[in-house]
């Protein structure tokens, strides 16, 4: 099970030795708040008070929330697989190139296909399959960018930064936003040389991904914003450029709610989902898994959270409800549906409501419900409250998830509770 986010936070204020009401003045939120969150009062906050808290703590947004971490940390030197994906993103200097992953000549077109199963890997959390599979795939890519024609090299250099691109995700998913960064650098400039017009764009989000993780929420919102604006100019008539442009306007709207301005990103949304009825009408790219995510689906999904995160449950689960999932949502994306359902519900007292959606995630994505810290708070939370419903058990069992632990920490003991 992860830290829960009061003991993390408790732990990082120590650590820059800090009281509860230099946080506050420093993050520039109530000391109720950190108090509350300390004290395990609350199990989650909005997303604009995470950013503060870490911005008061001088740490990445990352480090706060550890969400999801998908290898243990345990503190001690990183996993041999993660040291391997290191070394497949930043070759070693001074060092002869690596040879391929296999003896035969790999075509860029086997490439894809591979790139794209590997996508979907991580959109499945099974990181640990990825991180085996991912330093070969890059090496093969690299070699395919770097032999053959012009058209031969073009089309490897487009895989390359494709499996780079995926790099940096699942480098933001372990936390590491440095290698992160590094990768998405590395996939840039193999979008270059691929020719390709969209590449850099889709690149260019995950970037803004990554400076929302560090909390450079300016940074994202003008990289996205740019990004979009030259892909409206060019490629909207295509079903590949409306994917690409949505997914960038999200970003941009998601930088502009975590920034505190609800309003302006609604209305970005609001406009994206516009957009995005337009694709029924288009012909789909040859491979979806390979463009952005972005859907009708998709921006309501998103709408959904940015809600949540902006304490609005009613009108969450109001934008939830008649979602029709497209079949190329994302696993990862119906995940964050049913953990921001299930929080409304939490957020509304209807604990019953809460626990379906969360039985719901454990039914279609148990491994991603294991990975996400806040799946753990709002078992948590819904354990604190005066009614438990059936089969909130269950899920704290399967989340390692002890009320006891948690209650001692309070008040030195524990008496037995009776079952629900």
């Amino acid at each position: 099970m992860g830290e829960h986010l009061g003991d993390t936070l408790v732990r990082l204020r120590r650590m820059a030795d800090l009281t509860q009401e230099a946080l506050a003045e420093r993050a520039e939120v109530s000391v109720d708040t950190v108090r509350k969150l300390e004290q395990k009062h609350r199990g989650s906050a909005t997303l604009p008070t995470l950013h503060a808290l870490s911005k008061g703590l001088g740490v990445e947004l990352t480090t706060l929330l550890g969400d999801p971490p998908g290898v243990p940390s345990t503190g001690d030197v990183e996993p041999p697989q993660l040291v391997a994906v290191r070394r497949a993103v930043t070759p070693p200097l001074f060092a002869p190139p690596a040879e391929p992953n296999r003896a035969d000549r790999v075509s860029p077109e086997l490439l894809r296909a591979e790139v794209a199963d590997a996508w979907t890997l991580y959109h499945r959390a099974e990181f640990g399959r990825l991180m085996e599979l991912l330093p070969g795939i890059v090496t093969d890519a690299r070699f395919a960018a770097s032999v053959g024609g012009s058209d031969e090299r073009a089309a490897g250099a487009a895989v390359l930064g494709k499996a780079l691109q995926l790099g940096g995700h699942l480098a933001i998913r372990l936390g590491k936003t440095d290698l992160a960064l590094s990768s998405l650098e590395r996939a840039m400039a193999a979008a270059d040389d691929s020719g390709d017009p969209l590449l850099t764009p889709m690149i260019a989000n995950s970037v803004a991904w990554a400076y929302q993780r560090q909390n450079r929420l300016e940074d994202a919102t003008r990289l996205a914003v740019h990004a979009a604006d030259g892909v409206e100019r060019a490629h909207i008539g295509t079903s590949s450029g409306v994917r690409v442009w949505g997914g960038l306007l999200m970003s941009a709207a998601t930088s502009f709610a975590r920034s505190g301005d609800y309003a302006r990103a609604d209305d970005m949304m609001r406009t994206a989902e516009k957009a995005a009825g337009r694709l029924t009408r288009m012909p789909a790219p040859r491979d979806g898994r390979l463009v952005s995510v972005f859907s009708r689906s998709s921006v309501r999904i998103e709408r959904v959270r940015l809600a949540v995160q902006h304490e609005r449950p009613e009108e969450a689960l109001s934008l939830s409800r008649g979602i029709r999932l497209s079949r190329d949502t994302p696993l990862s994306w119906r995940t964050w549906l049913l953990l921001d359902v299930a929080r409304a519900h939490t957020d509304t007292g209807n604990t019953e409501g809460a626990v379906k959606a969360l039985e719901s995630l454990r039914r279609v994505a148990p491994t991603w419900m294991r990975h996400h810290t806040l799946a753990v708070s709002l078992v948590t939370d819904l354990r604190d409250m005066p009614r438990r419903p059936p089969g909130l058990r269950a899920l704290a069992e399967f989340l390692g998830v002890d009320g006891c632990t948690a209650k001692r920490q309070h008040t030195g003991h524990c008496a037995p509770v009776a079952s629900p």
